[in-house]
């Protein structure tokens, strides 16, 4: 794994702009190409490999916090748990995750998992990989994700309920809703019916017992980017642990579990001395002398503290951690020149995808955090 800088190209902006990427840059630079990372055939195998081992040491883990009745540990309401047994017995359509990884000196260790409502896909599936055709097409990427989303919507076409899939957001974020219409606009290709409504806009039809958008259209099916916590707190919370299964939601509330950082501490007594696991525990450190405290519940690494030696070496404010913490080993990512790359590896349908560079000034991959390509050396 190498970073290699370049210039960028002549007018970029308006060559992602094209592709309907409209947010590559705020008060920062967002989508980054002064620079790409490469890497070899071998290492994107090992990645691929572990991220396929990874995902099934997780499903492994859901069944046993279900089966252990663990949801206190990771503050999942009572009042939900039914659902997420339902959805996760009886197999609910879901579509796609992201591992976060730190890939150093030949090991590659899983920082988190991604669940509920991972981030960075139309970059990862789209945008990198029109650059890469710009910057040498003779090269490679590992980047299956666009063409995997469209076979797997197919796949999951049979197990919806007849209608519409909708899809679904916060109305203000341009980022979410990229990535929203970017998975409708897979779901269409796959021969799919979709209809878009903001989640502010969603209703309630006390006559029909279900779930309405601004047409008063039932909605049977819904993809939605929008956080379990926060829907369970919202006003027709109520409705959906009544209604929930009433509507296939994607992601189904299964992966409440998975999205959760306590599953890190699960996954750890599962699997002790895994070659790609850290140790990771509840409460406390546990002997640790570097570790990691991250909330159970937290995004965009909000009120992260790294530990080393005792002392503070990095941290993040924000409004997350009243649910409590995990105590995880420090593995301190790879410096590039203070460039601090994590891997984002996909899993669509069940199976690797692809990856995304996500890249740092610091130790905590954060909200500033960089989009960078990649491609295969060869």
């Amino acid at each position: 794994m190498r970073r290699i800088q370049i210039k960028p190209r002549n007018n970029w902006q308006a060559a992602v702009e094209k592709l309907g990427f409209g947010f590559h840059s705020t008060d920062v630079t967002y989508w980054d190409e002064s620079a790409y990372y490469e890497f070899t055939m071998d290492e994107v195998l090992f990645i691929e490999q572990s991220t396929a081992e990874l995902w099934d040491m997780c499903l492994e883990a859901v069944q046993h916090v279900i089966d252990n009745n663990l949801f206190e540990n990771f503050k999942i309401p009572q009042s939900i748990v039914e659902n997420i047994e339902t959805t996760w017995n009886e197999d609910y359509p879901s579509i796609y995750g992201r591992f976060d990884f730190a890939y150093k000196n030949g090991t590659l260790k899983l920082l988190e998992f991604n669940a509920d409502t991972p981030t960075s896909l139309y970059e990862a599936a789209i945008v990198q990989w029109f650059w890469l055709q710009d910057f040498d097409k003779s090269k490679d990427q590992f980047n299956s994700i666009h063409e995997k989303l469209i076979e797997y919507w197919k796949f999951l076409k049979e197990y919806l309920f007849e209608g519409n899939l909708h899809f679904t957001c916060l109305k203000q974020s341009l980022e979410d809703l990229t990535t929203v219409e970017y998975l409708r606009d897979c779901a269409m290709q796959a021969g799919l019916d979709t209809k878009l409504v903001f989640i502010d806009d969603i209703g309630w039809d006390r006559t029909r017992n279900a779930f309405v958008d601004m047409e008063e259209d039932e909605i049977k099916n819904i993809f939605k980017l929008y956080p379990y916590e926060w829907l369970l707190k919202d006003a027709f919370a109520e409705q959906f642990i009544k209604n929930g299964t009433n509507t296939i939601w994607i992601e189904p509330s299964w992966r409440m579990i998975l999205s959760n950082k306590a599953i890190l501490p699960v996954l750890w007594k599962l699997f002790p001395n895994h070659p790609l696991l850290l140790k990771s525990y509840f409460d406390e450190p546990k002997g640790l002398i570097n570790y990691a405290k991250k909330p159970i519940l937290s995004r965009e690494g909000a009120n992260v503290e790294l530990i080393k030696f005792g002392e503070t070496i990095a941290s993040s404010s924000g409004e997350y951690g009243n649910e409590g913490f995990v105590y995880q080993e420090l593995f301190e990512l790879p410096n590039f020149s203070e460039n601090y790359p994590v891997i984002g590896s996909w899993v669509v349908g069940q199976q690797p995808a692809g990856m995304g560079i996500r890249e740092s000034n610091g130790l905590i991959t954060d909200n500033k955090s960089r989009f960078i390509p990649h491609l295969i050396k060869g």
